[in-house]
């Protein structure tokens, strides 16, 4: 087994909103990034994994096993972190680590212990009296104090301070560093994926865009740089969406090698995973950026 996850043509369909025949691998020992606007379609995807709902076409299989058929030596060896945290605000971390035992035959209260040091949470303290990045912190600490070996996180660093988003960061890469285990990370925030992965799949509206080494990314889509006049000349099949500004216009191109030599005299310059969601965004609506 080299892949941890394997999504094969699945889709789900609601009233007004449809996943459409979604594929992507995740190999062992790499960070997936799951990029795309509010409401494309990612969190339905991470539920689709977690068989919190059910797919109506395709397959999902995790450690090479069906995720719905078996369920739970599945979810046994999953860590998650979704945007709620799922405990009662009466709580405080001690009671978690007690229901938590309960839940998971390989919960270690020793491991839950150490990352509460770790990340300066007080045992005792109560849920309702944590900031928002204490409550992300406690979430993770929960996934990791069962010795996973796939994380899935859905929005973990939206709303924190950089310090603590870099904190988090840090600890996704430790947790691959046995190349045994990987990480599907879903957020909006894409600089930070910029840092830490190393395939991004990019679901907007239901529909896959790509699912790609992030090198392969960064090193293909650019950003071409020239005046109203110039941009009259480009072959509009190289260019995925358009911006006008004062010294000129802005274009998204799927290959800037290519594009290098096909416009020479013009700028091509790399372009950023935010630039490239925002650009097909808006081609997709019909509107220049």
């Amino acid at each position: 087994m080299n892949d941890i996850l394997q999504v094969e043509n699945v889709s789900k369909a609601y009233e007004g909103f449809t996943l459409k025949d979604i594929s992507f691998a995740i190999p062992k020992g790499c960070i997936m990034g799951l990029i795309g606007e509010n409401g494309a379609g990612k969190t339905t995807m991470i539920k689709l994994i977690l068989n919190l709902i059910k797919r109506d076409a395709g397959n999902i299989h995790v450690f090479d096993l069906d995720n719905v058929e078996q369920e739970t030596e599945v979810k046994r060896r999953i860590g998650v972190v979704l945007d709620e945290l799922g405990f009662s605000d009466e709580l405080n971390a001690a009671n978690v680590s007690t229901i938590m035992k309960n839940i998971h035959r390989s919960w270690s209260g020793a491991v839950f212990t150490d990352y509460l040091k770790k990340f300066n949470i007080q045992q005792k303290k109560k849920i309702k009296d944590y900031s928002k990045g204490m409550k992300t912190k406690l979430s993770i600490a929960v996934a990791l104090s069962h010795n996973p070996d796939f994380l899935i996180l859905d929005e973990p660093t939206s709303g924190l301070d950089p310090v603590i988003r870099s904190e988090i960061l840090d600890l996704l890469l430790d947790f691959i560093q046995d190349e045994e285990k990987s990480v599907l990370f879903s957020t909006h925030i894409t600089s930070d994926l910029e840092k830490i992965a190393d395939y991004i799949t990019f679901i907007h509206d239901g529909e896959l865009v790509f699912s790609r080494d992030k090198e392969s990314v960064q090193d293909d889509y650019g950003i071409l740089k020239c005046t109203m006049e110039e941009f009259g000349t480009i072959d509009r099949d190289d260019i995925i969406g358009y911006r006008e500004n004062r010294f000129g216009c802005e274009a998204l191109i799927t290959n800037r090698q290519e594009a290098d030599i096909k416009y020479k005299g013009l700028a091509v310059d790399p372009a950023s995973l935010e630039e490239i969601m925002l650009y097909y965004v808006k081609a997709k609506e019909g509107g220049r950026v």
